[in-house]
């Protein structure tokens, strides 16, 4: 069996029109790399007609197409996780379903890989073709993600990795899953390259507000404990501004016995109070959901079907994917 010197993940969510146009565009550029590669196609859970047109492209593609059908909608990251299990390629390759990462740039990635000895490298955009409110989101989302990590990086999903550290992630099984954070967390040799962002070819995109401040929780609460400081800290200052007026307080009834009426002032610390409170119990309740789902093993994905023509190597390092046939 040749060695596999490229694997792609694509994780594909709703995208049946763009599907065929993908390929045509990702094996043309593969074909010119002159390297051996396969593509992984991850369908997550979508609802159209997606699974049918990556049975077809694997059936006429057998030797370099490998199509996972997952049980459900898992998210982006896990389904990208379990496009990692049956990668066999010296270099690993994300790119989105959508046609927005042009799979012409994946020649410059492998470029930057090689020549500056890094183990990965992100494909990053000076103007993205996305709504102005997902935007936003995104800008939060790397600014959260460069101060946990401190790295000066933009997180995309348009990703080249070595074998090796993609290796170093795979045993991550919990469901709360952040690539690049793992990444991050694995090693300090990141780069990135200015590439072209396009708009969708067909459709909307499957990132509402909700998913992207759900990614943005699970990047603060997955990978740091800054959330928990925040409120330990604004639990020490309120406790010090609470004893400075009870002490000032004190001194004036004292030196001229000047009472402290109304009861406005007590009203109002009274509720900013309890909003802290509840504030602190809301974020160490996130902490503590999460670990209980982990405890309950909620899986990071379920496969229902792979076609592939051979066994994937790196499936054999976990024992523990679950999968349903």
């Amino acid at each position: 069996m040749a060695v596999i010197e490229i694997s792609v993940v694509v994780p594909v969510y709703g995208s049946e029109p763009t599907l065929p146009l993908l390929w045509s565009r990702l094996s043309g550029v593969l074909k010119n790399c002159s390297a051996t590669y396969e593509v992984i196609f991850v369908d997550d859970g979508s609802r159209d007609g997606s699974w049918q047109q990556l049975k077809v492209l694997q059936s006429e593609n057998p030797d370099c197409v490998i199509a996972i059908q997952l049980m459900r909608n898992f998210g982006q990251h896990n389904a990208l996780m379990a496009g990692f299990h049956h990668v066999r390629g010296q270099v690993v390759i994300t790119i989105d379903d959508d046609l927005q990462h042009p799979p012409e740039e994946i020649p410059r990635l492998l470029e930057i890989l090689r020549d500056e000895d890094l183990d990965v490298v992100y494909g990053t955009y000076d103007t993205k073709k996305h709504a102005s409110w997902r935007n936003a989101g995104s800008i939060l989302a790397v600014w959260f993600f460069r101060s946990i990590f401190r790295v000066s990086v933009t997180p995309t999903a348009f990703r080249a990795m070595r074998r090796e550290v993609v290796e170093c992630i795979l045993p991550y099984d919990k469901n709360f899953t952040i690539i690049d954070g793992l990444l991050a967390w694995s090693t300090q040799r990141i780069g990135e390259i200015k590439v072209q962002h396009h708009p969708r070819a067909e459709g909307q995109s499957g990132y509402s507000i909700r998913k992207l401040l759900l990614q943005s929780m699970n990047v603060l609460t997955n990978f740091s404990l800054a959330p928990l400081q925040l409120v330990s800290a604004v639990g020490i200052l309120t406790s010090l501004a609470g004893l400075s007026l009870a002490a000032y307080y004190l001194v004036l009834y004292f030196s001229s016995r000047v009472g402290v009426p109304g009861y406005a002032s007590l009203m109002v610390t009274l509720l900013v109070a309890s909003g802290l409170q509840l504030l602190s119990l809301g974020i160490i309740g996130e902490y503590i959901g999460r670990v209980l789902l982990n405890i309950n093993q909620k899986p990071q994905f379920v496969q229902r079907t792979v076609l592939s023509a051979s066994t994937p190597a790196l499936s054999e390092l976990r024992t523990n994917v679950r999968s349903s046939g």
